[in-house]
């Protein structure tokens, strides 16, 4: 029997459990029992101290300071890119392929910087230093596009309002520009994945009601990015459409400083969690090691290497079940002969927990693979669908109602369905199947992937519309811009499925090592599928635009065929749903050991009367 000595007083409930165990097995003399006592002292002692220190920090109220900096930053954000394309077109003077492609390009990078983001964030910085980073950057980016727009690009005052030309710009003011914009790109990109985990980070996944309150987060996030986003894609975009760019970003820039300070100002009272360092060489020791030993046969899942007690080896990281999928990599924690005799060698035996977080990644890949065409569907709304309703009726007597602020009806289709969502469709599933969460996230995708390809349908059908309404020698259809709404609509549905159940999938299913990663890969697709869509524009044109025809997206859009495009985006939506289904049905999920843990702890704190914290 173990004596109490042993025992390391820095982890009280492993402590707990096993003198219980001694005590229950054999019989523990008095002196045990004494020391069990002080045991439990120490749990109520440590427990106590927790639960003031959680009471203080994290919860709701501070959780809603990121929902707001949320809030107030994308408000910034989409100020400089909802109305980029025409910025382009009427300032810059780019054709309509130019800029749609100029503008895959730009958002393409915003949301590839999320990995860079990501990775500092779990690797070195933390999630708070990684955001308070990134968005001086942003700020910084802001500042600069609106010193440029003022100083350089607008002569005379006023043009680009789609009427009045620019003169030829300033190099130096576009220079200044395009340095501008992807300083934007960077901070905001860099810094969206981290906000995400780190407004996460403030429920504790130990208290079943702030496990459910961590799940309702991310449904909340994505409501909190549509509620700024409201803001820029009406008002800042009726005044930027009018040749007003210089007081729209001004705007964004004083939202970004406003979102900055809300950020800073919970600092005292944040719940942080520390970096696990690099994962790059963990998960590359893996892959050697399974390589080093290739021609072993994996051992029993009994039998492979895990270090002693409840921490990982990984710092900070909770320790992972062994899954059955993926065995070759478990290669890497098989113990041989030669890693008995020499020194541990991290390139030559991993433990189980730094095996499953490789097979992690490797396991969500599929799955994150086939939402990249998603993505294709979704960066119309900031591209084609704009230069599709720029040429349509939208003029109302007096009134000119910008094509960019059509988006409008894609955020409150957003906001309307994730109210319909959380109060019915969660309740009604959740009765049906049983599950907590009423649709898993992978059905959820599913469903959006569904709904997006209708969104291109139904756009394919507004063109073809709109090209029957074009009079002779007239540039605008007489097709009313309204016609735009269902494919708006359908795409703010599709996305309260898929990105929101992309935020809950990846930051669930990431190890606490890689969880910023988990987050950057919903915007990582945001961003391939940018540069896929700049992709399928170069190919079509380059296809379709030979001899005499235009092309299916010419500069003038009435001799072209959009219609054409949007179906042919539909199809392959369509195909990569098939393949879809199949990846979702061959994923498992991540079993975390800790989890069981907590039920024993939970049930130990009962048994001795300490408070659930």
């Amino acid at each position: 029997m173990a004596t109490v000595d042993s025992i390391n007083f820095t982890n009280n409930e492993a402590a707990l459990k096993q003198v219980r165990e001694n005590d229950r097995g054999t019989g523990a003399p008095e002196a045990v029992k004494i020391n069990f006592n002080e045991i439990e002292h120490k749990m109520a002692t440590s427990k106590s101290k927790a639960s003031l220190i959680r009471k203080s920090t994290g919860g709701w109220k501070f959780a809603s300071l990121l929902l707001a900096n949320q809030a107030l930053a994308t408000l910034a954000f989409f100020g400089v890119g909802v109305n980029l394309v025409l910025f382009l077109t009427r300032v810059l003077d780019q054709e309509n392929a130019d800029a749609a492609n100029s503008v895959s390009k730009w958002t393409g990078t915003v949301y590839l910087c999320s990995l860079v983001g990501a990775f500092l964030s779990d690797s070195y910085w933390g999630r708070y230093l990684t955001c308070t980073i990134f968005q001086l950057i942003f700020v910084l980016g802001l500042a600069l596009l609106s010193l440029s727009s003022w100083l350089f690009l607008f002569h005379p005052s006023g043009c680009g309002d789609g009427e009045t030309m620019c003169m030829p710009e300033s190099s130096v003011g576009v220079v200044i520009f395009y340095l501008s914009i992807y300083l934007v790109a960077f901070g905001y990109g860099g810094y969206q994945p981290t906000i995400a985990t780190f407004g996460s980070d403030q429920f504790d996944e130990a208290n079943p009601e702030e496990r459910a309150s961590k799940a309702v987060f991310f449904c909340y996030f994505y409501f909190a990015l549509n509620v700024g986003s409201l803001f820029s894609n009406t008002i800042l975009v009726y005044y930027e459409d009018t040749g007003k760019w210089t007081l729209g970003f001004v705007v964004s820039l004083g939202s970004a400083v406003i979102a900055l300070l809300s950020f800073l100002l919970g600092t005292p009272r944040y719940r942080y969690v520390k970096p696990c360092g690099n994962p790059l060489p963990r998960v590359g020791q893996v892959f050697v090691a399974a390589a080093r030993k290739w021609n072993i046969v994996p051992a029993n899942s009994g039998d492979l290497y895990e270090v002693e007690g409840p921490e990982s080896a990984i710092k900070g990281s909770r320790k992972i079940y062994h899954s059955d999928e993926i065995e070759f990599l478990d290669k890497a924690a098989t113990i041989t002969e030669d890693d008995l005799s020499g020194p541990k060698n991290p390139w030559r035996l991993c433990t189980v927990t730094q095996v499953e977080e490789a097979k992690c990644v490797l396991k969500m890949l599929p799955i994150w693979l086939c939402t990249i065409i998603y993505s294709v569907v979704f960066t119309q709304m900031a591209s084609l669908f704009v230069e599709q309703g720029d040429v349509m009726k939208s003029n109302f007597g007096d009134f000119h109602l910008p094509a960019a602020s059509m988006s409008a009806f894609d955020i409150c289709s957003v906001l309307i369905c994730t109210g319909i969502y959380r109060q019915l469709l969660v309740p009604l599933s959740r009765k049906i199947n049983g599950n907590p969460k009423g649709l898993s996230e992978l059905k959820r995708m599913g469903i959006g992937l569904i709904i997006g390809m209708l969104s291109m349908i139904a756009a394919g059908v507004t063109e073809i519309a709109r090209l029957k309404h074009v009079q002779p020698h007239e540039k605008i259809s007489t097709l009313s811009i309204f016609w735009q709404i269902p494919q708006y609509v359908l795409v703010g549905a599709s996305e309260v499925f898929m990105y929101v159940g992309q935020l809950e999938f990846f930051n669930g299913q990431a190890p606490d090592g890689i969880k910023s990663f988990g987050s950057s890969l919903c915007m990582a697709s945001i961003s391939l599928g940018n540069y896929v869509s700049s992709m399928l524009v170069y190919m079509v044109m380059g296809i379709t635009a030979k001899g005499k025809s235009p092309g299916w997206i010419p500069d003038d859009l009435n001799t072209g065929h959009m219609d054409r495009f949007y179906f042919l985006i539909a199809a392959l939506t369509a195909f990569d749903f098939v393949i879809y289904v199949f990846c979702a049905k061959w994923y498992k999920g991540i079993d975390f050991e800790v989890t069981k843990m907590e039920i024993q702890i939970m049930e130990n704190q009962e048994d001795v009367g300490i408070g659930r914290v």
